[in-house]
């Protein structure tokens, strides 16, 4: 590994599904550009799609969704590194409800590229990551509280 693949953070991606009949506000989006604008992530794709009450899935336009435009998402306008395939989109589409929409983000967390090179340097190598889903951590901060 050499280059810019040396300095490069880990990669994640999150698919955010917007049930039928929720209406996207946008209030998050403000917040996706400020983490972009002061290095902590950077956007490596971004693609909205629908999954039609019919099961089949089309892409579709923010303003589609906000009915706004989406003007905050301009800054990401053309970002596509490639990373979304079809079958990506088909994996995602699958846990979505019919009539709902996504959005699928992958990202790199830029802040810990520099961690990230030192340990590849130093020949650690990755062999497990996950998430803890939030409710799993409140249940835990809530029964630990009982027992105090």
């Amino acid at each position: 590994m050499s280059g810019e693949s040396d300095e490069t953070g880990p990669i994640d991606y999150l698919v955010v599904e917007f049930p039928a009949g929720s209406r996207v506000t946008g209030e998050g989006l403000p917040l996706l550009v400020d983490l972009v604008e002061r290095g902590i992530i950077r956007i490596l794709d971004l693609t909205f799609v629908r999954k039609n009450r019919d099961g089949s899935v089309e892409g579709v336009e923010l303003s589609e969704l906000t009915g706004d435009g989406g003007g905050e998402l301009t800054v990401f306008e053309g970002v596509s590194s490639g990373l979304i395939g079809r079958d990506d989109i088909d994996e995602a589409s699958a846990v979505l409800e019919p009539g709902s929409a996504a959005a699928i983000v992958i990202y790199e967390n830029v802040w810990a590229a520099p961690f990230a090179a030192a340990l590849r340097r130093s020949g650690g190598r990755l062999v497990a990551n996950g998430r803890i889903p939030i409710q799993q951590v409140l249940a835990s901060l809530d029964a630990a509280e009982s027992r105090v």
